[in-house]
């Protein structure tokens, strides 16, 4: 028999241990579906991609993250709530014109090295149809009148001059080189192509100064934004300033962040492959695991960061090589490499899609109310792959100047039509907006630049094959990323007077 003051105290016990029992279950149901959650890659319900001005249909539910699944903070260089990168790599894609094939394999995120664990190129599954690259009646044939306005000095048209003041640096003098861009150290033997600079015909691009260029962008932040070419890019300039002053290194997994003290400048790169939402979740009859490019709605990796940009470095195309499927409107409109018999007729190409692309990551961009910067649209970087594809025996060996004639590509040329297509209807949605887009017209330039590639020097293993074997095959080629020094710094010559003109109000020199 128990006494009531006992009796009493049982049942507030019994009360209190329901009650931390009750909050307990509930704290581990929230737990199990967070963690449910993430492993499959899924936001949490109600989550959803933001809006941006400009973006033509409903924006997908369903992952909101970026390529790697990560973000980071702009001003502090933390990584936000996220999934990490793995290994800290990210993807690089080679590809053909001829056939667009591709090499997922990874390259290092890390600037100062990559990874040697990336095996060489293995050819894709030859069943696989090749890209169309048929340009459709709606894509405009430009010309001279139809190019954007450079002002009184056309830095686009002129020719390739020997200069035997050298390069702008040294890949000695440079330790953010990416190895497989590192030619010299690689074991190329010949160096003239480090010289050759770019003469406009109406005017004088000067050589890039780096103590200028750093005034020039004080407390300014430049961001270069794309795929393994805009790393390239990045590097290039990286290279160029670090003669004048060494940076301090600032980056995560998520983005590399560069600071030059001397003036407060920041020098950041962010990957995105398409520059418009990816997502590898199932649409429509496009299944999981494949990607899914998101022809209207502008990549969330970047644009949650473009109100810290004053100058924004765009570079994007090579990836449409790659196996994807098309989304507008919420609805599979096409593929790359994919594409079921039974879907009937694709509404668009890779090329088409690439020209969508373009339109609507700029003009997101230009009437976004929080960029007050410019955004500079560099054109398709081309490649030089002859007598085959990169997994096909397609070779650049041996070219030791600028051609004498632009050898026409039909692929790099539909590619780029399409791309200052998509710039021109950009500039036309912005309307009072548009002058923040500007267009580095290089196509033509660089298509002169066949000896500029990496080529077989892409690795310093001494034993490493650099000719055809005997079966007639060349080794695996770089023929589209730049060689470090190389050509490439004539982009951030030409990049240093976009700036310069915008920010100092004079379009001539």
């Amino acid at each position: 028999m128990s006494l009531p003051g006992k009796k009493a105290a049982a049942g507030a016990g019994g009360i209190r241990r329901w009650l931390s029992t009750a909050v307990l279950s509930a704290l581990a149901l929230v737990l199990i579906l967070v963690v449910i959650s993430l492993s499959v890659g899924s936001p949490l319900p109600g989550a959803s991609l933001p809006e941006y001005p400009a973006v033509r249909a409903s924006h997908p539910k369903g992952n909101a993250t970026a390529d790697d699944g990560s973000k980071n903070d702009i001003a502090t260089g933390v990584p936000l709530p996220g999934k990490e990168l793995q290994g800290g790599q990210e993807p690089l894609i080679e590809h053909s014109a001829q056939n667009a094939t591709l090499n997922s394999s990874e390259g290092s995120l890390n600037t100062r090295e990559v990874d040697d664990t990336v095996p060489d190129p293995v050819p894709v599954d030859s069943k696989i149809q090749d890209p169309v690259v048929a340009m459709d009646d709606t894509t405009p044939k430009l010309n001279d009148s139809q190019r954007p306005d450079q002002g009184t000095c056309d830095l686009y048209h002129g020719e390739w001059v020997f200069d035997s003041s050298g390069a702008l640096y040294t890949n000695n003098s440079c330790p953010v080189i990416t190895r497989m861009q590192n030619c010299q150290g690689n074991g190329r033997p010949d160096k003239d192509y480090e010289s050759w600079r770019w003469k406009p015909q109406q005017c004088t691009l000067p050589r890039f100064d780096g103590i200028k260029f750093l005034e020039l962008m004080r407390g300014k932040t430049l961001a270069f934004v794309g795929d393994s070419v805009a790393r390239n890019h990045m590097e290039s300039l990286l290279c160029i300033l670090w003669q004048v002053e060494t940076p301090v290194d600032r980056g995560s997994r998520r983005m590399n962040r560069w600071i030059f003290r001397s003036t407060k400048t920041t020098i950041i790169r962010i990957w995105s492959a398409w520059l418009v939402h990816r997502s590898i979740e199932a649409v429509g009859f496009a299944p999981e695991g494949l990607d899914k490019v998101f022809l209207d709605v502008a990549d969330e990796t970047f644009m949650q960061f473009i109100a810290s940009f004053d100058v924004l470095v765009l570079s994007s195309g090579h990836w449409f090589a790659k196996r994807s499927a098309y989304i507008q409107n919420g609805n599979v409109v096409g593929g790359q490499l994919w594409w079921p018999q039974q879907a009937g007729k694709m509404q668009i190409n890779n090329v088409g899609a690439f020209g969508v692309s373009v339109e609507t990551c700029l003009t997101a961009l230009a009437t976004h109310p929080n960029f007050t910067g410019i955004a500079v649209l560099r054109t398709y970087s081309p490649d030089h792959y002859e007598g085959g594809a990169w997994n096909a025996g397609g070779s650049c060996t041996g070219k030791v100047k600028p051609l004498d004639a632009v050898v026409r590509n039909g692929y790099t040329d539909a590619m780029y039509e399409k791309q200052v297509a998509g710039f021109r209807k950009a500039v036309q949605n912005s309307g009072k907006h548009s002058s923040k887009l500007k267009l580095m017209d290089i196509t033509e330039p660089f298509a002169l630049r066949a000896d500029g590639h990496p080529g077989p020097y892409r690795s310093p293993d001494p034993n490493k094959k650099t000719q055809r074997g005997p079966d007639g095959k060349p080794p695996p080629q770089d023929c589209l990323h730049w060689c470090m020094p190389g050509p490439i710094d004539t982009w951030n010559e030409m990049l240093f007077e976009t700036i310069r003109s915008e920010l100092e109000g004079d379009s001539s020199r």
